[in-house]
């Protein structure tokens, strides 16, 4: 399907907008409810960015969305773009300074969450330089009611009538926050023509065709949850179903219900399906299209065995950069492979000098537009880490790979000191800093370990101080208040000192060439999880 290539001078409200005109009855997206149309969703956003308003938003004001996916997400993506304020998308896990330090840096006016998110909010509110308005999704539960300045349901039936402000696609309308790499979780800022414009990548190579029922569950409050699912259908002129939670019991079954024809999750995710009991209804579906990020060849070829579609992976990107590479499942295929370069950007493998390397020589994956609106616009409030990241004039992803003869690009190693654990980036300075507010913990070293699930496991090397003796299950307990349940370390390992350089800068490429050893605590062995249903709670 040949795309509208305007869409790059678009901002978001006006998209839908556009659409909803065009085909206001078409039913377009289900989130653990009734189909919504066009037209309704237009209506009902128009509603809520009044209601923003009313609460004294203005075009860059910072709103913070904090719930998990539910319909009244979806309409607040639309809502905060057209009131022109800045969405700025909290995972639902996060907790104590990983969540203060994304609030503080980005000074919300608003905060929206349910009550699980308002419970979370509670102990740092009285910490944030600026106290935000406060707006309950949901049922009240007793302890937050007396926070809540607005129901959402006031916000939606706001009287007040909806002033669209003049935005141009250079305005920014989100902050995405990614894993850190020398310090704390760094905020890329988005732009309306950035967020309009890079669906049309997938879309032009084939990923996604018009009319497609496209599904999946990942979170709204990632990029790719409002991104591959939510901007696709609206770009095919399809239709979307975004699951309330991850199931991998049930979703091959839905997917059949729901008569998806693309569908897409994260590699963990392809993985728990696949263990999953075998079904005679398993091939008994309608998909052309499923992605499972990132997964192996041995993996493509399994699910396809068994569900008759093999899955495509060949995709590399980040917030800042979506996607850099990418797979044409209308031609050859290499999985395993990153797929090739896309339009609109230039791509490069160099050395720690930025001098390019040969063809099949490992380096790090650095990346330039060409065409507008195909980056992100720099870190939000981060001006130096803005400019050392995109130094020499290339964007410096921090993940190395090399480029075969056939111009596929293959990923070799994470350069970068962060790690992305079943579909969540995790900034390893920032758990170490969480870590080190135990009081008999001296120094603390966080590293990835490879996962059976794809992706990374983690561990932590720690230092106590003398004569201490830490009792695992409370270790795990501190671990459980203190960080979102992604970024608990699955393995511990207690040293008697960290190996540093002449400077004293802890030399992480020894403890990852220890890996797991004879004397690494496996809490997941020893039954120390957080259960789904405990995950939000303190």
């Amino acid at each position: 399907m040949a795309l509208d290539k305007q869409r790059s001078g678009r901002v978001v409200g006006d998209w839908l907008r556009e659409e909803a005109a065009f085909d206001p009855d078409r039913p377009f997206v289900q989130c653990a409810s009734d189909w919504v149309s066009l037209g309704e969703l237009d209506r009902r956003s128009d509603r809520v960015a009044a209601g923003l308003q009313s609460l004294g938003i203005e075009k860059g004001d910072r709103v913070a969305v904090n719930l998990p996916n539910r319909l009244e997400y979806i309409v607040l993506i639309y809502a905060i773009a057209k009131a022109g304020a800045i969405q700025v998308p909290l995972n639902t896990y996060l907790r104590g300074e990983f969540l203060r330090h994304q609030l503080v840096q980005t000074t919300p006016k608003v905060y929206i969450g349910d009550s699980a998110a308002m419970e979370m909010l509670k102990p740092i509110l009285s910490e944030l330089t600026e106290e935000p308005q406060l707006v309950l999704v949901g049922d009240a539960a007793s302890t937050s009611a007396a926070q809540v300045s607005l129901a959402y349901s006031e916000l939606e039936s706001s009287a007040t009538e909806f002033v669209a402000p003049t935005l141009s696609p250079s305005d920014v309308c989100a902050v995405i926050y990614t894993s850190g790499t020398t310090g704390a979780s760094k905020g890329c800022t988005i732009t309306h023509g950035y967020y309009c414009n890079l669906i049309n990548v997938f879309v032009d190579s084939g990923w996604y065709e018009k009319g497609d029922v496209i599904f999946g569950a990942n979170p709204l409050f990632h990029f790719s949850g409002q991104t591959w699912l939510v901007a696709a259908a609206l770009a095919v002129r399809g239709s979307v179903i975004v699951e309330p939670a991850f199931s991998a019991s049930k979703y091959m079954e839905r997917i059949r219900e729901t008569g998806a024809t693309a569908a897409m999750g994260m590699g963990a995710m392809g993985m728990a399906i696949l263990a999953q009991p075998r079904s005679d209804d398993d091939r008994n579906h309608k998909l052309r299209h499923i992605t499972f990020m990132p997964s192996t060849a041995e993996f493509t070829a399994q699910f396809e065995e068994r569900f008759g579609i093999a899955p495509f992976a060949e995709v590399f990107g980040q917030s800042e950069c979506w996607p850099v590479l990418l797979g044409d499942p209308r031609g050859p295929r290499k999985p395993g492979s990153m797929g090739k370069l896309t339009k609109g950007l230039q791509v490069k493998i160099v050395d720690d000098d930025d001098v390019e390397v040969p063809v099949g020589e490992s380096g790090e994956i650095v990346v330039r537009p060409d065409a507008p609106f195909r980056l992100f616009s720099g870190y939000w409030n981060n001006d130096a880490v803005s400019i050392d990241t995109f130094r020499n004039l290339w964007h410096h992803t921090g993940d190395k790979g090399r480029v075969d003869e056939d111009g596929y690009f293959w990923f070799t190693d994470r350069k970068k000191d962060s790690l992305r654990r079943r579909g969540e980036n995790v900034s390893s300075v920032e758990l170490e800093q969480a870590i080190l507010q135990h009081s008999s913990i001296l120094q603390a070293a966080v590293h990835a370990v490879p996962s059976e699930l794809s992706e990374d496991d983690i561990k932590v090397c720690l230092v106590v101080t003398q004569k201490t003796q830490i009792d695992i299950a409370d270790l795990f307990e501190f671990f459980r208040k203190s960080v979102p349940y992604y970024a608990i370390p699955r393995y511990v390992e207690f040293l008697d000192e960290l190996p540093v350089n002449v400077n004293g800068r802890v030399q992480k490429f020894k403890l990852r060439d220890r890996g797991i050893t004879d004397t690494t605590i496996d809490l997941e062995k020893l039954g120390h999880v957080v259960a789904r249903a405990d995950r939000r709670l303190s």
